[in-house]
């Protein structure tokens, strides 16, 4: 029997973005029918395998999206929002690969439904950017969005704090407002995507929180204040409003994890 932590590890060398949207469903399938053995003792790979394009760029680099409805722009956002999903494909396979093994099988029944949703989302607005006569990879993207992955590979309770608990929970705070500019220009096949996304991402927001709140539990950690010391010392950016408060409640992320650090 392939071990979970081989399995993983297989998706995130997949180079090709289809390829490996394909390769983290069947994981998924897999791990549900009882196909992998639940050991995670392979090495991940430092540095998932990406193809090469689109062009990786530094933040400070990224040409400025304009404002606006103009169909240019909105195949812009489009494609960052891409990127961010093709990328969240790996940061939840790896997440698997790397600490599954000291988890009870629901936390890899979450995430590995996590990876499975992010590649159908990558899956949803590449069909998108098709439509509009464009696809993944004709604009540049943000080099940086690995980064937290890397800052927490040697602690998963660090990376549920970070990925899930902030980068994923940023999300919820501007995809309303993103999708109210798809519809108020007409666009609501784009909006409707961007509406299901927002759905399922208060659901893996809720995954990280609860699954924190266990690991928490499991060490004898304060959960609020362990948070906030982790986002102190692991986050590289700030929390910064406006937050969609009704949504991280949906997802256990209460005021009072980031209402005091917030800048």
């Amino acid at each position: 029997m392939t071990s979970l932590g081989e399995a993983a590890r297989a998706v995130l060398l997949t180079p090709d973005p289809h390829d490996k949207r394909r390769a983290a469903r069947a994981l998924a399938r897999e791990w549900r029918r009882g196909a992998l053995d639940h050991r995670c003792d392979t090495p991940m790979p430092d540095q998932p395998a990406w193809p090469a394009v689109p062009e990786l760029l530094a933040p400070s680099q990224m040409p400025r999206r304009r404002k606006g409805g103009s169909e240019r722009g909105r195949i812009a956002m489009l494609h960052a929002l891409a990127h961010i999903e093709f990328v969240a494909i790996d940061l939840a396979v790896d997440l698997v690969g790397r600490f599954g093994g000291a988890f009870p099988r629901g936390f890899v029944d979450d995430w590995l439904g996590v990876a499975a949703d992010e590649a159908m989302h990558f899956a949803l607005l590449d069909r998108r950017l098709r439509a509009l006569g464009s696809h993944y990879g004709a604009l540049p993207a943000h080099a940086g969005l690995w980064e937290a992955a890397a800052a927490t590979a040697d602690d998963a309770l660090a990376r549920l704090a970070i990925v899930p608990m902030v980068l994923e929970a940023r999300g919820l705070d501007v995809t309303p407002a993103t999708v109210d500019r798809f519809r108020a220009v007409g666009d609501e096949a784009s909006a409707r995507i961007l509406s299901r996304i927002y759905k399922d991402e208060i659901r893996h927001v809720r995954a990280g929180t609860v699954w924190f709140g266990w690991m928490c539990d499991e060490r004898g950690f304060n959960v609020v204040e362990t948070w906030q010391s982790l986002v102190k010392s692991r986050f590289r950016g700030s929390l910064k409003p406006p937050f969609n408060d009704s949504a991280r409640r949906d997802a256990g992320l209460t005021q009072e994890y980031y209402a005091v650090i917030a800048s």
